[in-house]
């Protein structure tokens, strides 16, 4: 009875209640004739009914760690977009469409592709409101017959535009369009959205990582190798400490008020600006040669203006 209330009161009560079923199986003096009967085989699912009774505060983890034993750990885990193959599935007349959701910045993801496939200097990027849409349509025209890209951002922004918009995409036709021509476009959910342009698109969306681990892994996956071999083990260490503060700030949400007052949104570009920062202080700048690091400076623009900046609450920003 006692090691059932620690049970109750154990942070971590399925490995607690494994303890308890394997002494209740080596003590029972009929052990044999148990074990033998399927009715005293408590297998992960048996167990973990049991946990949903007792302590049905702990049953969302426990669940987890039962899908991640059963059938994997990338069922449970949020997997990185990956743009390259999103693009080799397009062709010119098919928009490719960012659903938006709280903290995603694709635009980083889609930087990254155009330098890779060598369009950096072909992406054209609009960011509609007013008096944007004639600029966006001009654009998508140009870009049609020389066969570079356009990303028109925040679609949801420009409702009066976007039927002009869906004009424009039912009027794609493969042999006319240069192959090489891709539109982009990023929307938040809206009811207003072009119903043939969502039909017709590939879409794709970032859902936020859930737990430190598949935060580290997604910060980790942004980073560009080239620029990370070629610096300096200084920098590499900073950048860990970086990317680890950055999945702290983001996962003190889950705690409610224990962790934020308010529920601020910290997206990658706020972890991309402080890693161009380190860069700067710590690769580039030629006061930087006696290997002096500017930790103050530093945690300034990192934890007053690039994060700091998003949060209002005084008690929050005590932390």
């Amino acid at each position: 009875e006692d090691k059932w209330i620690e049970l109750l009161d154990s942070a971590n009560p399925l490995n607690y209640l494994n303890d308890i079923i394997s002494d209740y199986l080596s003590n029972s003096t009929n052990n044999l004739n148990n074990l033998s009967n399927n009715s005293y085989n408590y297998d992960r699912f048996k167990r973990l009914c049991i946990i949903r009774c007792l302590r049905p505060d702990f049953i969302i983890p426990s669940i987890q760690d039962y899908i991640s034993n059963e059938l994997g750990s990338k069922f449970i885990e949020s997997p990185t977009m990956n743009l390259k193959d999103s693009y080799l599935d397009s062709k010119s007349f098919i928009p490719l469409i960012f659903v938006l959701t709280p903290g995603a910045a694709p635009m980083t993801e889609l930087f990254n592709l155009a330098d890779e496939l060598g369009y950096s200097n072909k992406l054209v990027a609009i960011s509609l409101g007013q008096g944007q849409g004639p600029i966006a349509e001009n654009a998508i025209m140009d870009a049609i017959d020389k066969g570079t890209w356009v990303c028109l951002q925040n679609c949801h922004l420009s409702i009066s535009w976007l039927p002009t918009l869906e004009k424009i995409c039912e009027e794609f036709n493969e042999e006319t369009n240069h192959p090489n021509f891709r539109l982009w476009l990023t929307s938040e959910p809206s009811n207003y959205f072009p119903s043939y342009v969502l039909q017709n698109g590939i879409k794709m969306t970032v859902e936020p990582p859930k737990g430190m681990r598949a935060n580290l892994l997604g910060s980790l996956s942004q980073i560009d190798s080239q620029l990370f071999n070629n610096s300096k083990k200084e920098f590499k260490k900073i950048l860990y400490g970086l990317c680890f503060f950055h999945a702290i700030v983001r996962e003190r949400k889950k705690f409610g008020p224990l962790g934020w007052n308010i529920q601020y949104i910290f997206s990658s570009s706020d972890l991309k600006i402080s890693i161009d920062q380190l860069n700067i202080f710590i690769n580039n700048s030629s006061s930087n040669d006696n290997n002096v690091i500017p930790f103050s400076a530093l945690s300034y623009l990192v934890g007053e203006c690039n994060y700091g900046g998003r949060v209002t609450d005084d008690k929050d920003r005590r932390c």
